[in-house]
């Protein structure tokens, strides 16, 4: 994708508009040390709020459980997840790949996010983000290769979680059967950083482990 070099106006709402405001994410995404800064200046804008950029809005009301995110919302912790992964990105294999999953890795949290006895939880918003991101990305472009991997990405980040845990969600097979899980090592940690009071040290030692378990997985 290349910013094409037209003025955006925020109020229009058209689809030639929308167009130039994804090649303008891109950008920002690929280029900004801190993307943040970029979206959070266009979070309030009539053109956010429309289909399908609201996908992305919709995650400023979707709340997360206080114990796990301290620093607020889904929108709050995206922003950190950004801004980490701009410094991460160049480590991975695919940097426009890497930084779309990084911006809608929870973008299925507004769909999932419920009350439960108490505790707010979204169950299931990877495989549910995953389908959202495909049907977002695919109203903007036909790379069937890019969005796939993006999806792929966003499906698989909850096993770092899972594959350290020993849990029954582990699924190292179908997870390497789809996707780099180096690319998903480098995607977790920045969305393990991407929140208040993480503890550096503790998250890499958790990739470290995540990613012996797989190669040996690979191995057997």
């Amino acid at each position: 994708m290349q910013l094409k070099q037209k003025e955006l106006n925020y109020d229009l709402t058209d689809d030639e508009t929308k167009e130039i405001l994804l090649y303008e994410i891109n950008n920002h995404l690929l280029m900004d040390d801190k993307p943040s800064e970029f979206f959070n200046s266009i979070a309030s804008t009539a053109i956010f709020r429309e289909h399908p950029f609201n996908m992305i809005y919709n995650m400023k009301y979707a709340e997360q459980s206080p114990v796990y995110h301290p620093e607020g919302n889904v929108w709050n912790h995206t922003m950190m997840v950004i801004d980490f992964a701009a410094r991460e990105k160049h480590k991975s294999r695919n940097e426009k790949v890497f930084m779309w999953a990084a911006l809608l890795h929870d973008i299925g949290k507004p769909d999932t996010t419920k009350k439960r006895k108490g505790k707010i939880t979204s169950y299931d918003h990877e495989k549910v983000g995953a389908v959202m991101a495909g049907e977002f990305l695919k109203e903007f472009t036909t790379d069937h290769k890019f969005i796939h991997q993006v999806e792929h990405l966003i499906r698989w980040h909850m096993q770092i979680l899972h594959v350290v845990k020993n849990n029954g969600f582990a699924d190292i097979k179908s997870m390497k059967e789809e996707t780099d899980i180096e690319e998903v090592a480098l995607l977790g940690f920045c969305d393990r950083l991407g929140r208040k009071g993480s503890d550096i040290g503790k998250e890499k030692q958790n990739i470290h482990v995540f990613l012996q378990k797989c190669r040996e997985y690979r191995e057997k």
